[in-house]
Formats: C-alpha cells, sequence, structure tokens
C-alpha cells in the first residue's frame, strides 16, 4: 500500500521526543485517488491521534491508535507503518532525520503505554492515572511543600515561646517602682520585642513563600484536571457522534439496497449488513477513506493447477481458483472428507442421547452506551459487564469447542507422511475459528479454580479436561488425550482491549500436538480476532495475522495467513492461504479456503519464480494438481439464530451431567440462570459470584502480606490439576495436566475442591 512514489512528504517540527505529548504534520496514506494527505498528528498517553488541521483537535479526531499493542515499522528512509488490531497506517516524514524523531517518540510513548497497562490495578482496573517522570515530580513537590510546612511549624513554637516571654515581661514593667530598674525592664521588654518581631517576619515570609508555591501548582494542578475532563468529554462526544454517522449510514444502506446486489463481488443476503458496516469501518475521514488495498495481503505466490490436457489455468490462491477440481485423497482407500466421512458409523455406535437446542435467547434491551463509555482503554476481563452481553458458556467451554472438528486429527494420526499429516493439523487449526463467524457475544470469566471436563471418550475417543489457572491475568490450562493415538495440550492467555469501535481479542500462548506412534510434535499459535461495530450497527467479527505450525521432530512447517476482510478487496472474505514445506524450506502443499467455511489443499508439482506483483514484489508460481478438500464446516443446528448461533456440539457444552467435579462450569449458578432466560437473577448471581471471588483473593493477599512480615514463605494460589513447567520446546513456562482428575472422577472424591460457587 506504501510507496515511495506517491505524493511528496513534510512534516513541521515537533517537540523533543520524551514528553508527555508530541506533535507534528506528518502525510497518511488514504487511498490510490489521493496518495498521501498532509495531516496533524498528536502523540499523548501512549495514544497517536491525526487530525485534517491543527484547529480540528478541538472538535473532530479522525482516528488513533493504541500503541500498547501496535506494531511499529519502517519501509525506507521517511516512512513509519503502524499496525495494531487489523488496522494499518502508512505514514511518511519530510526527512530521514524527522521520521526517526517520530520513531523514537513513538517507541518511547509505547513502552510507557506497556507499563501503564502493565501496573493496572487488580481491584478497580483503572490505569495508573501519572507516569514515572510524572509521579518523581510530584514527590519532589511534595517533599518542599512538607519542608515549608516544618518551617511554618518552627516558627510557630517561637512565636509562641517569645510572646510568652514579652508577656511575663510586661507584667513585671506593670509591678514596678524604681526607676532604675524600671530602665533595665524596659530594656529587656524592647529587646524581647524585637525578637519577636523578627521571628514574626519569618513566620510571614515563610507563609508567602508557601502560599506562593501552592498556587502555583495548584493553578497547574486544575489546569489539567480540566484538560483531562475536557479530554474524556470530547472522547465521549467523539463517539457518541460516530455512533450517530454510522446509524445515519446504515439507515441509508437500508433506503438502497440494490447497490449492494449490483457490486461484483457483494456478500450474500444473510452477510450483506456486516460487509457493508466493515466499508463503513475502514473509514476514519469523511473525505478521505482508507482503502485496504487487495494485494497488500495477498500471498506472494500464484497456483496453477495442471488439467487433463495439460493445459494451464492461472488462478490466484483462494477457493474460487480451486474449485475446479475434485476432492481426491491421498489414499484410495478413504476418500472422503473429515468433515463427512464415518458419518454412518458414528449413527451405528450406541452413545448418549444429547439434546439439539436450548432455551431461545431472550429479547432484552440495554442502553449500550452508557456501560460502553466508561470502559474505553480498558481491559475486557476487569470491566463489569452484564451477562447481556454474554452467551449462556464460559471462557473454558469455548476453548474445549476447539474439538469439534477432531476427527481431522484421528485421519492425522493415521497418516504415513508427515507433510500429509501436517496439512490436516493445519486444517484443524483453521475449523476452530469457524463458530466464530455469528458468535459475538462474551463467553463468561471463569471464576479462578474452575473447570470444564468434556468426556466424549465413548463416542469420539477423547477426554478433554480445562482448569482456570490464573484471574489476573486470565489463563486456562487445557489437556485433551485421545485413545486414537494423539495429545493435545494448551494454555491460553487472553489480552483483550476496547478501542472505542472494535474490539481485540489476542490470544496468548502455544498450543502443542503430539501424535503417538509417529512422535510428530507440532506447535503454533492462535490469531487475532476484532470483534467490529461495538457501538452502533451489527456486529461482526474478523481473524487476521499469521500462523506458522513447526513440526519439531522434523522442522517442517505451514505458513498459514488469515487475511483481514476489505470491502474493497475482489478476494474472497475471510479467506485464509498457506503453504507447506519441508525442512529444507521446499513447497510440497498449497492449501486455500475460507476460516467459515472450508480448506483445500494441493499438491505441488513444481515451482518457479514468476513476475512481480503491483508492488514490485515477485510471486512464486506453483503447479499444482487440482484440490481435494481437507475440511468442511458444519451446517447450523435449525433454530441456530434464536440459540446464539451454537453449533451441534456448542448445544451440549453446557448440559447437565452426573459425576462432573464440583468446580465444572455446567454448575455455574448465575450461567445456568443465564441459559434458562433468567437474565435479572443471573446479573445478580454473576455479582455474588465475583465479589466472592474477590473476599477469596483479597484473604489470600492478607495471608501473603503476613507470610512476609513473619519471614515466612508464602507458597500462593496453586492449581489443583495443572502444575507449571519449563516447556523444552518453546523454553516458555506454562501449566500442564499433572494427573488425578479422572481418577478423582471415578472415585467420585472432590473433597480437595474448593467452593468456589
Amino acid at each position: 500500500m506504501s510507496d515511495p512514489g506517491k505524493g511528496s512528504s513534510a512534516s513541521a517540527a515537533a517537540p523533543a521526543p520524551g514528553s508527555d505529548t508530541y506533535k507534528g504534520w506528518l502525510f497518511k496514506w488514504t487511498n490510490y485517488l489521493k496518495g498521501y494527505q498532509r495531516r496533524w498528528f498528536v502523540l499523548s498517553n501512549g495514544l497517536l491521534s491525526y487530525y485534517r488541521t491543527q484547529a480540528e483537535m478541538a472538535h473532530t479526531c479522525r482516528g488513533t491508535i493504541n500503541l500498547a499493542t501496535a506494531h511499529i515499522d519502517t519501509e525506507d528512509a521517511c516512512n513509519i507503518v503502524l499496525s495494531s488490531g487489523g488496522r494499518t497506517y502508512h505514514l511518511k516524514a519530510s526527512t530521514e532525520v524527522e521520521r526517526q524523531r517520530w520513531v523514537t517518540a513513538l517507541e518511547l510513548a509505547k513502552a510507557k503505554a506497556i507499563r501503564m497497562m502493565n501496573d493496572q490495578s487488580d481491584d478497580s482496573g483503572e490505569e495508573e492515572p501519572t507516569s514515572q517522570s510524572d509521579r518523581s515530580e510530584l514527590q519532589g513537590t511534595l517533599k518542599i511543600l512538607v519542608s515549608k510546612l516544618d518551617d511554618l511549624s518552627t516558627c510557630n513554637d517561637l512565636i509562641a515561646k517569645h510572646g510568652a516571654a514579652l508577656q511575663r515581661s510586661l507584667s513585671e514593667l506593670e509591678g514596678l517602682k524604681v526607676p532604675v530598674e524600671g530602665g533595665e525592664k524596659i530594656k529587656a521588654v524592647n529587646e524581647r520585642a524585637t525578637l519577636f518581631r523578627i521571628t514574626s517576619n519569618a513566620m510571614i515570609n515563610a507563609c508567602r513563600d508557601f502560599l506562593d508555591l501552592a498556587e502555583t501548582h495548584s493553578r497547574r494542578w486544575q489546569r489539567a484536571l480540566q484538560y483531562e475532563r475536557e479530554q474524556r468529554t470530547h472522547l465521549e462526544e467523539t463517539i457518541e457522534q460516530l455512533a450517530k454517522q454510522h446509524n445515519s449510514l446504515e439507515r441509508a444502506w437500508r433506503e438502497a439496497p440494490t447497490l449492494v446486489s449490483t457490486t461484483p463481488s457483494a456478500p450474500t443476503a444473510n452477510k450483506g449488513g456486516s460487509e457493508r458496516l466493515h466499508k463503513e469501518e475502514a473509514s476514519d475521514e469523511d473525505g478521505d477513506t482508507e482503502y485496504f488495498d487487495a494485494m497488500e495481503d495477498s500471498p506472494a505466490f500464484i497456483t496453477v493447477t495442471a488439467t487433463e490436457n495439460t493445459q494451464q489455468r492461472r488462478s490466484q490462491s483462494n477457493l474460487s481458483g480451486a474449485s475446479g477440481g475434485q476432492p481426491n485423497d491421498w489414499n484410495q482407500d478413504n476418500n472422503m472428507s473429515p468433515g463427512h466421512k464415518d458419518v454412518s458409523a458414528k449413527e451405528l455406535q450406541p452413545c448418549r442421547q444429547r439434546r439439539t437446542r436450548v432455551p431461545d435467547k431472550p429479547n432484552y434491551s440495554l442502553n449500550l452506551w452508557s456501560i460502553m463509555k466508561n470502559c474505553i482503554g480498558k481491559e475486557l476481563s476487569k470491566i463489569p459487564m452484564p451477562v447481556n452481553f454474554n452467551e449462556p458458556l464460559s471462557m473454558l467451554q469455548r476453548l474445549s469447542e476447539d474439538l469439534e472438528y477432531h476427527e481431522l486429527l484421528d485421519k492425522a494420526a493415521r497418516c504415513d507422511s508427515s507433510l500429509e499429516q501436517m496439512c490436516l493439523v493445519a486444517a484443524f487449526s483453521v475449523s476452530s475459528y469457524s463458530t466464530t463467524i455469528h458468535r459475538t457475544a462474551k463467553p463468561f470469566n471463569p471464576l479462578l479454580g474452575e473447570t470444564y471436563e468434556l468426556d466424549r471418550r465413548e463416542e469420539f475417543g477423547y477426554r478433554s479436561l480445562c482448569e482456570q489457572v490464573s484471574h489476573h491475568p486470565p489463563a486456562a490450562a487445557h489437556h485433551v488425550i485421545s485413545q486414537r493415538g494423539w495429545t493435545l495440550w494448551q494454555e491460553i492467555t487472553i489480552a483483550s482491549k476496547f478501542r472505542g469501535k472494535y474490539l481485540s481479542i489476542m490470544p496468548l500462548g502455544a498450543i502443542h500436538l503430539h501424535f503417538h506412534s509417529s512422535g510428530n510434535h507440532y506447535v503454533w499459535r492462535k490469531v487475532t480476532s476484532t470483534v467490529h461495530n461495538i457501538i452502533v450497527g451489527k456486529l461482526w467479527i474478523d481473524q487476521s495475522g499469521d500462523i506458522e505450525i513447526v513440526n519439531q521432530r522434523t522442522k517442517e512447517t505451514c505458513q498459514l495467513k488469515f487475511s483481514p476482510y476489505s470491502y474493497f478487496s475482489r478476494d474472497v472474505p475471510r479467506k485464509v492461504t498457506g503453504v507447506v514445506a519441508d525442512s529444507g524450506g521446499q513447497a510440497h502443499y498449497v492449501l486455500s479456503g475460507t476460516w467459515d467455511d472450508k480448506i483445500e489443499s494441493a499438491k505441488i508439482l513444481q515451482s518457479s519464480r514468476g513476475g512481480s506483483g503491483s508492488e514490485g514484489k515477485q510471486k512464486t508460481v506453483y503447479q499444482t494438481l487440482s484440490p481435494k478438500l481437507l475440511w468442511k464446516k458444519y451446517p447450523l443446528p435449525d433454530n441456530a439464530e434464536n440459540m446464539y448461533f451454537f453449533s451441534a456440539l456448542a448445544l451440549t457444552l453446557n448440559e447437565q451431567e452426573d459425576a462432573v467435579g464440583v468446580t465444572d462450569s455446567r454448575l455455574r449458578p448465575d450461567q445456568r440462570l443465564m441459559e434458562d432466560g433468567r437474565w435479572d437473577e443471573a446479573n445478580s448471581e454473576k455479582q455474588r459470584l465475583e465479589e466472592k471471588q474477590r473476599a477469596v483473593r483479597r484473604r489470600r493477599e492478607a495471608d501473603a502480606s503476613d507470610a512476609l512480615d513473619e519471614g515466612k514463605e508464602y507458597e500462593g494460589y496453586q492449581p489443583l490439576w495443572f502444575h507449571q513447567r519449563r516447556d523444552s520446546v518453546t523454553g516458555e513456562t506454562n501449566f500442564v495436566y499433572k494427573g488425578g482428575y479422572w481418577e478423582a472422577k471415578e472415585r467420585q472424591d472432590w473433597s480437595m475442591c474448593s467452593n468456589i460457587f
């Protein structure tokens, strides 16, 4: 998107980096029609905002990016690239020196913002009001004020002392009868009066200094407080204005629906609202629409499918380019895709009949703005949310929902080729996002020590256990073992931020998958999820980022790219592309599809270097066989739109089961009340549980403080079924299953569990 040849650039002089606020002119890339446009940028409190002019600072902010989660990069001598939450800003300074000043200021502000975010209070959830430099200055001022106050106290003591002496002298003077003695007493009175006058003058001067200093800093603090109030009011008005604009655009679109249907790449009818609103989301300015160029996130390769008559057909590596082929598996004895195989076998297996529906979601109204306007910039896990924003599942149950397409791993365990196995593992990693396309509601934050078991050994051969091992930051450990030849484990910490227009959800932690027979050990991480239209409009979710899957035994890799959605792109929405390569970097398979529908793979016959793309980047051309289907999403159950868009597996996750642990999510009362449609009672119960958890944490902190005072070691909270170990592969310290849960279930002995509900 960023081309050094587009437009000229200039930048105004800005304050020296290191100060709290950094301002100046930069050129910002808008689109191919207008190129770079001159904008006034303001860096303050870890936020980089921009305006068309300096005068706009009083009323209209055109866009803001939080540096705490932003990635800062430099393309050439004058360019700066900022990316965060699926949004990218391409900026240009006038000179390399000016660019370096901005980069220094941005890096310092980012480090400062990260420190402030890490120092957030567990109790209040509010960010620190002052930085380290501000605190140092405040402490220095307080020391000066305390010193002046000590001077005043000393002067007060001296005045009292000399005043009493003067009073005694005057009393003695009144009783004198001898003139000679009177002269001596009068002399003594004069001396004491002089001392009193000197002390009083010192007192007055000290008072004046104290008053001047207090007034000076008082005015400064009042101005700072007034500025913060104005900034808060301005932010609220800006977001409210944005909400009204979105609402107006939504009404305008409803009045002209034919405009969408005539667009060549228009989305389907049931998704039109979300696609259209994404177009609005892509714009920060009234007249300067930000275009996400389709080539920016396109794969650095092109596939050419070899047909029977040896004629070659060029296509981009996406679903439409691969749809002409017929699915053919690697093995002749198993030519059905994992998404559709063994259906009859499953039906023949005697297994428990599980529920196929939950109570319909009530239609309760809620003043969203009154809650959201006070939550900007805060951790989602520290915002007290009513159940109106939730779905009746916990985060532990959502984590277990990744196993919906477990049959991909069952099939991968039977693969003789590690490269073919890698393709199925990649399809499994993508399939976990398929349930999120309509699932914009927030799952319940698990209580510390809460667990969730998913025992499907009789039906599908696996057992799954999750436990909430940390509350701040929220972290969950997950362990799955299958009788069909694989074990999966992960520790996931969710970092999330509300940005005003969208919510970024960043899962942290590695996912491990081990196949018993081959010893292949795969490791990968999740991508960032972004929920758009938080204030006004239809909520919709997008996945963006890269996944690198590594086979630790063979060093084979798979690079997957989740392209962020752009209304202006000609590509298939929610596109995923990838390449499977051996340890030497030679590509063997191309993967393509979408994270909400299906993934296909095509075996590479040969590769060559192709021509340059629109940005001058040389692309690799892969000649492949016809693609085959690896994974296909199951259709949603009937009436899913009234049941939180739950999949068939999700409908069963909160079903009551006997013999589960006493800390199991199925037994959580507020979640159960919400599922039953009793939301008012659920909100009250949710507040009770959260307050109970806070009380337990305060007691634990008090015990730790007492132990510290007594010089004893305090172990702190320890999870029941997981313990921390250093991972030999990643080098990270994370929680792994230590055993004992399923044995305790067989004995029905839960005496070791805490009463968290």
